[in-house]
C-alpha cells in the first residue's frame, strides 16, 4: 500500500508547477514524524472518543505515532485558532464538528475563517441523537407529538446543551417544518436537559444523552436523528422517515488540515482513515462510544459543509437565534 502510494505521489508531484515543488516534496515520503492531532474539546466527549478511536489506528496504518492534543474553550474556537497560527508542518491537524465549521459563523466573530483557513480531509463519525419526550405528553409518533403542539401553540418546553447549540436546533429545525411553537429552555450541557426531561421538567429534547433512559422506559423516544435506525431501537423510526429533518444537520465530527498542507499528505491520511472506518473493532469501538462511521472523503465533505453551512444559517435567521 506505500509503495502504491509512494508512485502516485511522485506522479502527482511530476504534474505540479515547479512553484509548488518545495512543499509537495516534504510530503513525497509523508508522514516522517509522529501526527499531530488537535482536539478542541475536552477529552472524553464524543469529538475526542471519536478522534482517538480512528485516528489511532489511522496512524498505526501509517506507520507513525499519534500524539493527541486536547485544547478546549470557547466551542472548538480556541483549538482552531492555534491550529490556524501554527506554522504548517503537513503533519499537524485538527478535530472538527458541525457546530465550529456549520453554525457558529452564523451567530459571532470567529477568529478563523471556516472555508480559507482549512482543508477538509475526512468526516468520520455521527452521534447517535434522539428525539424523545417526557411519558406525560400524549404522542407516541411525530406525527402525533405535532398535532398536539399545534393544539397547545409555546405549551411544550424543549430543553438544550445551550443557546445555539445544535441540540436547540434541531428543535428550531423541527418548529419551522412543522409548522409549531414549543419554548426553548437552554441549560449547560446536555446531562443538565436530559434530567430535566426525566423529572418533567421539560416535555421534549433532541440529543445523545436520551438513549439510556429511552431504553429504560423513563422517556419515549419518538424519532431517531440520524440517516438511519440505531441498532439498539430498530422500532424507532428516524425523523426523516416520519416527513422532517429532510435537509439533514447531524452532529458529525472529522478532520481538519490547515490551509498550506500538502495535498499528499491529506490524501494519505484520508485513506487511512477511510481505512480504518471499515474494520470491525473500529466499528465496535465507535458503536461502544456512541457513534456510527459516516465517512465522508475530502471532496464530499468539503460538499456537506456548504449545504448545512446554508441549512443552518437559514434555521438561526428563520429562528431568530441571537448569541448574547
Amino acid at each position: 500500500m506505500r509503495r502504491r502510494t509512494f508512485t502516485a505521489a511522485s506522479l502527482a508531484a511530476l504534474a505540479t508547477p515547479a512553484i509548488a515543488a518545495p512543499s509537495v516534496a516534504q510530503a513525497t515520503d509523508w508522514p516522517t514524524k509522529p501526527l499531530r492531532m488537535v482536539v478542541p474539546y475536552p477529552p472524553g466527549g464524543p469529538s475526542d472518543i471519536s478522534t482517538r478511536i480512528v485516528i489511532d489506528r489511522a496512524a498505526q496504518i501509517l506507520g507513525q505515532p499519534v500524539v493527541f492534543d486536547n485544547k478546549a474553550g470557547a466551542s472548538g474556537l480556541i483549538g482552531a485558532e492555534f491550529v490556524k497560527n501554527q506554522p504548517v508542518d503537513h503533519h499537524t491537524f485538527v478535530t472538527t464538528t458541525t457546530a465550529m465549521v456549520c453554525i457558529t459563523r452564523h451567530l459571532q466573530p470567529m477568529p478563523y475563517d471556516p472555508d480559507k483557513d482549512f482543508v477538509p480531509v475526512s468526516r468520520m463519525t455521527t452521534s447517535w441523537g434522539m428525539f424523545a419526550i417526557h411519558p406525560s405528553v400524549p404522542a407516541r409518533t411525530v406525527a402525533e407529538f405535532v398535532t398536539y403542539a399545534k393544539a397547545n401553540p409555546g405549551k411544550i418546553n424543549f430543553g438544550s446543551a445551550g443557546l445555539a447549540t445544535i441540540t436547540h436546533l434541531f428543535g428550531e429545525m423541527l418548529q419551522l417544518e412543522a409548522g409549531i411553537r414549543m419554548t426553548h429552555v437552554p441549560y449547560r450541557g446536555s446531562a443538565p436537559a436530559t434530567n430535566a426531561l426525566v423529572a418533567g421538567e421539560i416535555q421534549a429534547q433532541f440529543d445523545q444523552t436520551v438513549l439510556p433512559h429511552v431504553k429504560a422506559g423513563k422517556v419515549i423516544g419518538l424519532a431517531t436523528l440520524a440517516d438511519g435506525r440505531h441498532p439498539d431501537f430498530p422500532d424507532i423510526p428516524t425523523l426523516r422517515e416520519q416527513g422532517y429533518g429532510k435537509e439533514g444537520g447531524d452532529s458529525w465530527f472529522g478532520i481538519l488540515a490547515p490551509t498550506g498542507t500538502s495535498p499528499q499528505a491529506i490524501a494519505r491520511l484520508d485513506a487511512a482513515i477511510a481505512q480504518a472506518m471499515k474494520e470491525p473493532e473500529t466499528i465496535q469501538k465507535l458503536h461502544l462510544g456512541g457513534c456510527r462511521v459516516t465517512y465522508l472523503n475530502p471532496a464530499d465533505f468539503k460538499a456537506r459543509i456548504a449545504t448545512e453551512t446554508a441549512m443552518f444559517g437559514t434555521i438561526i435567521q428563520k429562528g431568530n437565534i441571537k448569541v448574547q
